[in-house]
């Protein structure tokens, strides 16, 4: 295991540094969230940019910073077809959510669905909301704690522990004005740190970059994938494709997180500026990410004693997952076999942490690790104020106390930011367990919290006639369809039953499910309409 030697005194300078700068600015605007509407919606009056700056950092988290590259090194490119499209998805959101948002008035994005079908589906989609959440922050800060595990050989379930009670003081003294303008400032934290790391892979090449780009390229590290458009049972090009766009339209068109970024922007012009803001940077920026998992893989086929050193790091941590102590009588022999079994795949996400303990130099391992702090607090800060949110509006406000005092809104907001970040944290412990990577984990989940939510709000924008009860049942079918996609991928899908199984990729989850909902729904309304003018003829 790297030793804690690899951190200089300038490094932990740099570090501290960063995290006194973020506290600093929560503890500023601490006096100013004395209300609900400024904790959740920051008075309604900050400039586009900002909002779009606070997007793009929210959307680049750990799952970004750590996970797109061990991807690339992994496979290849893949993952950017989830970004190319999300311009796509941004001018849906723009065009259709957007307005509606802004012209409801409501903190809460779900109350849409209320006056849509009724408050049965505002509950609905605001349980849902919550559970992806906390599936969010635990894979986002298990993210983050991988790179503090291979600077100092702790324990990684300490260091997840300790960064959740760090975020979650963070986000519990700041409210979403401090939130957005700490997302600003961690953007440009995330940008250098990137930055600096790529220009010291390229040029520690004994060629160079050119070097890099053809090692990588004669091992295909730069290709999308497949383009078969039938293998729906692969991620080829056109599955992530079609999986980017559908989960892009549930962040931009459906997550509290970013509705309510809309929502404090001053005008309805600086909210659309904040959607295109975000969506167009963070498109070069995965390209930058994973051609850092490239030069990555290219680096290590060239320091092959620095690839052991990785599957040694590996191994160990498998054997810490597997609850093996070092001293035990067979952890060597165990640790020995562990090293021998590892595939490429394992290494992904511990190859870029890897690097920055091994090869930056003092200072710049510090900003880089501020770096994937700022990744991930950028990310958990968003969910746990959105979560917060929900809690109070949808749940308190609305269902046990509809005259409570905004004092108690404030209070009730932030037990909600303790509650949300304990769970988070329980999450990313839970994580540790796993050994895929983090990356597929982390759309899966996605796609299954996700895939009904945005099937939900898609009907009520596409098909106006449908209503209430045959809604719910249309929800209920698409929800059916979900969980036997989703059930039928994992290691619990009965042997017997593999002749039913899903022939889809998991990912696919999120286009099938709400398409159905959005079909089924059609056929309902048109068999409704159709019956209705029978009747009112006879």
């Amino acid at each position: 295991m790297i030793a804690a030697v690899f951190f200089t005194g300038v490094d932990w300078f740099v570090l501290s540094g960063y995290f006194v700068a973020i506290m600093a600015l929560g503890l500023f605007f601490w006096r100013r969230n004395n209300t609900a509407d400024q904790f959740t919606a920051g008075g309604r009056t900050l400039p586009g940019w900002l909002c779009g700056l606070s997007i793009f950092a929210t959307y680049l988290s750990s799952i970004s910073y750590l996970a797109l590259p061990g991807k690339a090194f992994v496979d290849n490119w893949n993952a950017f077809a989830f970004s190319l499209a999300l311009p796509f998805a941004a001018a849906i959101a723009v065009r259709f959510f957007l307005p509606l948002y802004r012209q409801s008035g409501e903190v809460s994005a779900y109350s849409l669905l209320e006056n849509r079908f009724g408050l049965w589906a505002r509950l609905y989609a605001s349980c849902f909301y919550l559970l992806f959440q906390i599936a969010r922050i635990g894979v986002v800060m298990y993210l983050m704690a991988l790179p503090m595990a291979v600077l100092f050989g702790w324990d990684i379930r300490i260091v997840i522990i300790v960064t959740g009670i760090i975020v979650t003081i963070y986000s519990f003294v700041g409210g979403i004005v401090a939130v957005i303008w700490a997302d600003a400032i961690q953007a440009v934290v995330l940008l250098a740190g990137a930055l600096l790391a790529l220009g010291i892979l390229l040029f520690d090449m004994p060629g160079g970059p050119s070097e890099v780009i053809e090692v990588a390229n004669r091992n295909e590290k730069f290709s999308l994938g497949s383009t078969s458009l039938f293998a729906v049972s692969q991620p080829t090009l056109w599955v992530v494709l079609a999986y980017g766009l559908f989960d892009n339209l549930r962040n931009f068109g459906v997550d509290q997180s970013y509705v309510q970024r809309y929502i404090a922007a001053s005008t309805d012009r600086e909210a659309a500026k904040s959607v295109w803001f975000g969506a167009l940077l963070y498109v070069p920026v995965s390209a930058l990410f994973l051609f850092i998992g490239s030069s990555l893989f290219a680096y290590y086929e060239s320091h092959p004693e620095q690839t052991q050193e990785v599957r040694v790091i590996v191994a160990e941590q498998k054997m810490m997952q597997a609850g093996i102590a070092t001293d035990a009588p067979e952890y060597a022999s165990r640790l020995n076999e562990t090293i021998d079994g590892l595939s490429e795949k394992d290494l992904g996400d511990r190859v870029f942490p890897h690097f920055i303990a091994s090869n930056l130099p003092m200072g710049a391992r510090g900003l880089l690790i501020a770096a994937v702090f700022a990744a991930a607090m950028s990310t958990v800060s968003t969910s746990l104020n959105s979560s917060a949110t929900l809690v109070m509006s949808d749940f308190y406000k609305r269902l046990l106390r509809p005259e409570s005092s905004d004092t108690e809104h404030v209070r009730v907001l932030r037990a909600s930011t303790i509650a949300w970040g304990a769970m988070g944290t329980v999450m990313a412990l839970a994580l540790v367990r796993l050994t895929e990577s983090a990356l597929d984990i982390w759309w899966i989940l996605s796609a299954v919290l996700g895939a009904a939510i945005i099937g939900l709000f898609l009907l009520g924008i596409i098909v106006p006639k449908i209503r209430g009860g045959a809604a719910v049942l249309v929800l209920i079918s698409g929800m059916l369809l979900i969980a036997w996609m989703a059930a039928s991928q994992t290691d619990y899908w009965p042997t017997q039953l593999d002749r039913i199984a899903s022939p889809f990729h998991p990912l696919l989850v999120i286009v099938i499910g709400p398409s159905a909902i959005i079909l089924l729904g059609s056929l309902v309304a048109i068999f409704s309409s159709e019956k209705t003018t029978d009747s009112v003829q006879e």
